[in-house]
């Protein structure tokens, strides 16, 4: 294999990535490479004029093949990084995205305006996945107790080894169970972020979605709806009076949504945009 170094292989992944249309080309590129080198994507630059041995080129054209392939970074990498800590990644688990931080934030915010941050709370995250919205939670509360439920084993046994590496298994229980059929009532909050994607839609997903998240976590029946009936229909059983639900939803339904709720008997307090400025997460109270 030809002497090549850090710098000029990063540049040809990079090259390959724009080519095939990837949409963060140098980011990808710096994440794969600084796994195989055990370093941080930060300090890559570091090591740009260094000699990369022919079993690192091998490794690291591997892993360039995989995400040219359409297989995402963080499923190549077996994690992903959530709030300010990192998640390991399982079949069972969506791959978090930075957008669903905003339901997080909102849940703080929320909490800070009614009460406070260090006050006992109870918590239970629907469809938990990786664990990534309870744990960041427990990690900024430090008097919560979580619940963690999923239909997934493999996302629960996930979700619990994450708790276990940020630090917060001892305030955190997952259990299986479909919607909130297992929980009993008194929750402060229930946060959610379910399926949303309407049945007919998933196979127009992109291939890094389609074939790598788990289609329980996607398909969100019909009319990508049907887990905010459930979870709306389960809120005054589960919600201690001045309880909070708050979901993340797809693009163009938070009207649907809050209506959901507001059926339900519960109150919309707010909403709010992602990154890119569409409506992305609601919450309402029950009073």
């Amino acid at each position: 294999m030809s002497v090549t170094t850090v710098g000029a292989a990063w540049r040809r992944a990079r090259d390959a990535f724009v080519a095939a249309g990837l949409d963060t080309p140098d980011l990808d590129a710096r994440l794969l490479l600084a796994s195989v080198l055990g370093t941080e994507p930060g300090r890559l630059v570091l090591h740009h004029d260094d000699a990369l041995d022919d079993a690192a080129q091998t490794t690291f054209g591997g892993l360039v093949e995989r995400r040219l392939a359409r297989e995402p970074v963080g499923r190549i990498l077996g994690r992903r990084g959530f709030w300010d800590f990192e998640l390991v990644l399982s079949d069972g688990t969506l791959e978090p995205r930075p957008d669903t931080e905003i339901l997080v934030e909102a849940v703080l915010d929320d909490i800070a305006a009614t009460g406070g941050r260090d006050r006992p709370l109870t918590i239970a995250d629907i469809g938990t996945g990786s664990g990534a919205i309870l744990i960041a939670l427990l990690r900024e509360l430090p008097n919560a107790f979580g619940i963690g439920v999923d239909l997934a084993m493999s996302a629960l046994l996930t979700a619990r080894e994450n708790a276990a590496a940020v630090g917060v298994a001892e305030r955190a229980a997952f259990v299986r169970a479909d919607y909130g059929a297992g929980l009993a009532g008194g929750l402060d909050y229930l946060v959610s972020n379910p399926p949303y994607i309407a049945t007919a839609e998933l196979d127009g997903l992109s291939r890094e979605v389609r074939e790598h998240d788990p289609r329980l976590a996607l398909d969100g029946g019909a009319d990508g709806l049907a887990a905010y009936r459930v979870l709306a229909g389960d809120c005054r059983r589960l919600l201690a009076p001045g309880g909070c639900v708050a979901v993340e939803f797809g693009a163009e339904q938070r009207s649907d949504v809050a209506d959901i709720f507001t059926n339900a008997g519960l109150i919309v307090s707010g909403h709010r945009p992602d990154l890119s400025g569409h409506d992305r997460v609601l919450w309402a109270h029950f009073v």
